[in-house]
């Protein structure tokens, strides 16, 4: 007898890891079959992507485009919604089994909740859903017996080092960082470096937001905060290192002290793979890893001095709170104000930083709190652009 297809909803289907899960979904087409769709802008590869797939449904989130996408699906029997709303509710049905959240910063936490409250399990690759609300998300999860499955690479290294191991205590978690395009750079440096030097990471192809936070180090701070929501740690028990391979994706360390470590090449596809397949490993066609090819994996410590980014991340998990939420916008506004060429890549950290001393500090924001703090910031942010240009 064959289990039956996990019908998957991918949101943010555009984006890096969209495009990277269709790709998995099309290797597989006994295993998975794609529900839903959901885009933010680009009108044109999503309508592509649906023609491949055939979903029951797509969401296009700018209203603007929906005539394009609708147009050119519904004589292909595909429903089409349009705005963020839809998707809150597109993610509720009842024929969906996962949900893959891939949606870009904060736009991806209320489609997130709203799938959780449905009962639908998550593959998490929008971080900052965890960022902003860790508490209430993982509360929620517990409450719905839905299980959060991670797409990061370095959160599904630790995910795989820790399948059954889930009665063992952790000691510590190891999250490697490749260091970016940046790496070993002085702060001199920093100060005059373009977006396109930004934009060059040297192992992994991502999306221009998460490129631009892996070279200020803010992406890895973000997995840190991240990590503590996902595997219930205390800030203590997360240790980053800068491993400029990014052969090893993250280690376990037991209290026994041995120490487990997931490995393979820089791929993406691999963590998709696995979230969706979970608890199964699926067959791939994936490029192989050879020690021959690596004779040598090295390690250093980072520099929060230099990369100030990763300290205000540390400093915000130890402060807790609606702090992470405050992190997160600042550096959202901020970094597009950098992709735009509105302020230097070391004034990122100087945007953030102002907001988490001027936004009004909650201990234990609701919701409506992480609402309110959000807009708030982007507020605060926006200004200290301004005053900066």
């Amino acid at each position: 007898m064959t289990n039956p297809k996990r019908h998957i909803a991918i949101l943010g289907s555009t984006g890096s890891i969209g495009t990277q899960a269709i790709e998995v979904v099309q290797a597989h087409p006994d295993v998975f079959e794609v529900e839903v769709l959901a885009a933010n802008n680009n009108a044109d590869l999503l309508i592509e992507q649906a023609a491949r797939v055939r979903p029951n449904v797509v969401v296009i989130c700018n209203e603007d485009r929906y005539d394009q996408v609708f147009s050119a699906l519904d004589p292909l029997g595909i429903k089409v919604y349009a705005g963020i709303k839809a998707i809150g509710s597109v993610v509720q049905m009842d024929t969906i089994d996962i949900v893959l959240t891939a949606m870009v910063g904060y736009a991806g936490l209320l489609p997130t909740m709203k799938a959780i409250e449905a009962g639908k399990h998550i593959a998490l690759a929008n971080k900052e859903t965890l960022v902003v609300a860790g508490e209430l998300i993982t509360a929620m999860a517990r409450e719905k017996g839905v299980s959060i499955l991670p797409v990061d690479s370095e959160h599904s290294a630790i995910f795989q080092c820790l399948v059954g191991e889930f009665h063992n205590p952790i000691e510590k978690i190891i999250l490697t960082a490749s260091g970016g395009p940046f790496r070993g750079k002085s702060r001199e440096f920093l100060k005059t470096v373009t977006k396109e030097q930004a934009l060059k990471h040297p192992n992994w192809t991502m999306g221009a937001k998460i490129t631009i936070d892996s070279a200020t180090l803010m992406n890895k701070g973000l997995e840190v905060i991240e990590a503590k929501w996902l595997f219930g740690l205390e800030p203590s028990q997360i240790e980053v290192v800068v491993h400029p391979q990014s052969i090893i994706h993250s280690m376990v360390q037991f209290r026994d002290g041995s120490i487990k470590a997931q490995m393979g090449l820089p791929d993406m596809r691999l963590p998709i793979q696995f979230a969706l397949g979970y608890p199964n490993r699926l067959s791939s066609d994936f490029p192989r890893f050879s020690f021959l090819n690596y004779p040598a994996l090295t390690f250093e410590p980072p520099d929060p001095g230099t990369f100030r980014n990763l300290q205000l991340a540390f400093d915000a998990l130890e402060r807790g709170g609606n702090v992470p939420c405050i992190v997160n916008a600042a550096n959202e506004v901020a970094v597009d104000a950098f992709l735009q060429d509105g302020i230097g890549f070391l004034e990122i950290s100087e945007v953030i930083e102002e907001c988490m001393q001027k936004v009004a500090f909650v201990a234990r924001p609701t919701y409506e709190t992480y609402v309110r703090t959000d807009e708030e910031t982007r507020r605060i942010a926006a200004a200290r652009i301004k005053s900066l240009v």
